[in-house]
């Protein structure tokens, strides 16, 4: 009877570890930066990264992954951007007020 407590203490302490790491990651991943708005005006402007790819001559996974912030455009290509949009350079960027 001890040993089965025991045992499953142990399972038990063993999946609340693996638990709070999961947690942990998740948290994480959540806390990326956002530094550009490329992805909200593509929508506001109801086009698409294949859209905006195809208009700066740029490769789509590139694009992608400006929307996602994984990756970040040059000024040079946030002006291409703000001009393929037509928008205001300014509507790309996270305000930092």
């Amino acid at each position: 009877m001890i040993i089965q407590i025991f045992y499953r203490k142990s399972q038990f302490a063993k999946y609340a570890y693996f638990a709070n790491k999961i947690a942990f990651k998740t948290i994480k991943m959540s806390e990326k930066p956002i530094f550009n708005r490329i992805k909200a005006v593509l929508a506001e402007k109801g086009k698409t990264n294949i859209w905006l790819a195809e208009a700066i001559d740029m490769n789509r996974s590139t694009v992608s992954k400006w929307c996602t912030n994984d990756m970040q455009p040059t000024v040079e290509t946030l002006f291409a951007i703000a001009k393929a949009l037509d928008v205001n350079v300014r509507e790309l960027l996270v305000s930092t007020k």
